[in-house]
């Protein structure tokens, strides 16, 4: 049996369906982009009916990406596989992903079917879906609570009209190691036609179970991992493709397996997803969580100075952390930065890099010392902005315990100056509504986060919002070592991002 495992990365569908994320068309792209940096093997894009954001998505993303496969999910009716197939159709190496429930509980309570019903949905979805592609997967939803036998039976039924990919889900994170194996190994014993097609797994971490799920059912013989960046999904997420990656390439040897994953890109990655979604990574997340090279104890450090080995087991540089500690501040020229920049492995057009470069002279005025953290998000933030059509001049505020918070706000708005003040409970919710009057819309502030990017009194503040106006939502991102002023931006970012979005479904 061939022993690479099959990266099947679901970001763009499964990770994009989390409680407030809302990633746009452009953003999707630039995530592929960077998954196909990564190098996994299939990109699940989206789900094709569900939107027309989603419609698009697909379509733009199998256009661009020619080196690798592209999937879109449907579920097993005609009309969800038409839109599949119409978004797939400038795919280099289309993928249709079909899907029903094999469980007694979704069949009776969701979907309303008869087992022998199911079964049929089964066979007609997979035929209709070779009429867009050869590659077809199918996945039983809810694989881990059905009968054997008959989960075997619908596989079957997917295989002789034409499934190339079998997909067995743990849907809502319930199996447990021993017992996932035992049902990979089951299915490979009983499904007539299992040896010509290759087996999926596709677990969700309800438990804290999905990575290790997903590695004992490779083990036992399936040869395609379905995970998302950062770990991100439904409920409690996905398996996290960096751990699948960095666990197989550890521990490839003892395994048997291996990957076509570019590891050194794991770190961009995350930080990618993690900046456009606006999804933090708890700092003991394994990878790519920012304690996960930290060592702060004597007796590590002691260790770590005589032999990195001592108390790490992968090298930062393989996920690709710089090991540099060079320190950037405010007399740091345009040389020590790019150099800084190429160290982190992050890379800018020369007008990025000037807009980068100003932006961290600035906070570097205000904090002092600039980590790599610091480095990241100004990047990020300085290069994921829309088109300026508000910009921000100035702000004054005015608060404290025995007087009502006031916020006068300086905007230019389409190369006009315009000027407001307000009130209102706190500086930034003054400040927001003194944009409200500039502007003329009233945004409805849907979602508000704070998170420190680094560390420290002086520490740099990222604010995200996800705000909505005319039936429509966007993520708007702020930093600054002054929260007020990062939480202005973000707003003023979600304005424009608005504007775009209402200027688009326009034209």
């Amino acid at each position: 049996m061939e022993n690479k495992i099959y990266i099947f990365d679901t970001t763009l569908r499964d990770g994009e369906q989390a409680p407030g994320i809302h990633l746009n068309v452009r953003e999707k792209l630039e995530i592929a982009e960077q998954l196909s940096r990564l190098n996994v093997d299939i990109i699940e894009a989206g789900f094709p009916i569900s939107s027309a954001s989603d419609f698009e998505s697909v379509k733009k993303v199998s256009k661009k990406i020619r080196d690798r496969a592209v999937a879109a999910l449907a579920r097993a009716n005609d009309k969800d596989i038409d839109a599949a197939g119409e978004a797939l159709r400038g795919a280099a190496n289309p993928v249709i992903h079909t899907f029903i429930s094999s469980s007694d509980i979704h069949l009776k309570h969701q979907f309303h079917k008869t087992r022998q019903e199911a079964l049929e949905m089964t066979g007609r979805a997979v035929k209709r879906s070779r009429k867009y592609t050869d590659i077809v997967e199918f996945s039983a939803m809810d694989a881990t609570r059905s009968d054997r036998d008959f989960l075997c039976r619908m596989f079957e039924e997917a295989i002789k009209n034409g499934a190339r990919v079998i997909n067995v889900p743990d849907t809502v994170g319930y199996a447990l190691p021993a017992e996932f194996s035992r049902l990979i190994d089951y299915i490979y014993a009983n499904v007539s036609g299992i040896e010509d097609v290759i087996v999926s797994v596709h677990c969700h971490n309800d438990l804290g179970l999905a990575v290790a799920n997903s590695l004992m059912a490779a083990e036992h013989g399936a040869r395609q991992i379905e995970c998302a960046v950062n770990g991100i999904g439904e409920r409690a997420g996905n398996a996290s493709i960096e751990e699948v990656a960095m666990i197989i390439d550890t521990r490839g040897r003892d395994l048997g397996l291996n990957t076509d994953i570019r590891t050194r890109e794991i770190v961009r990655t995350s930080n990618l997803v993690k900046s456009l979604t606006g999804y933090v990574i708890a700092p003991n997340k394994a990878i790519v969580g920012k304690n996960a090279f930290a060592h702060e104890a004597g007796i590590h450090q002691d260790g770590m100075l005589k032999d990195r080995s001592t108390y790490e087991i992968i090298k930062p540089e393989d996920i690709g952390l710089a090991r540099s500690s060079l320190i950037l501040g405010k007399h740091s020229g345009r040389h020590a930065f790019k150099k800084r920049l190429l160290e982190l492995d992050i890379k800018l057009s020369e007008e990025d890099l000037e807009k980068a470069f100003k932006r961290f002279k600035d906070l570097a005025e205000k904090k002092g010392a600039i980590n790599e953290y610091d480095l990241r998000a100004i990047v990020t933030d300085e290069i994921r902005e829309v088109d300026k059509y508000y910009i921000l001049e100035e702000y004054k505020v005015s608060s404290g315990s025995d007087i009502t918070a006031c916020s006068e706000v300086r905007i230019t708005v389409d190369g006009d100056e315009k000027q407001a003040s307000a009130k209102g409970d706190g500086p930034i919710d003054a400040s927001f509504k003194a944009i409200d009057k500039i502007i003329g819309i009233k945004i409805v502030l849907v979602e508000y986060n704070i998170e420190a990017v680094s560390e420290g009194k002086d520490a740099i503040g990222q604010v995200k919002i996800i705000a909505s106006a005319n039936e429509n939502e966007v993520m708007g991102s702020g930093i600054s070592t002054d929260i007020v002023e990062a939480s202005i931006k973000a707003y003023i970012d979600a304005a424009n991002r608005l504007r775009a979005t209402a200027k688009g479904s326009k034209g």
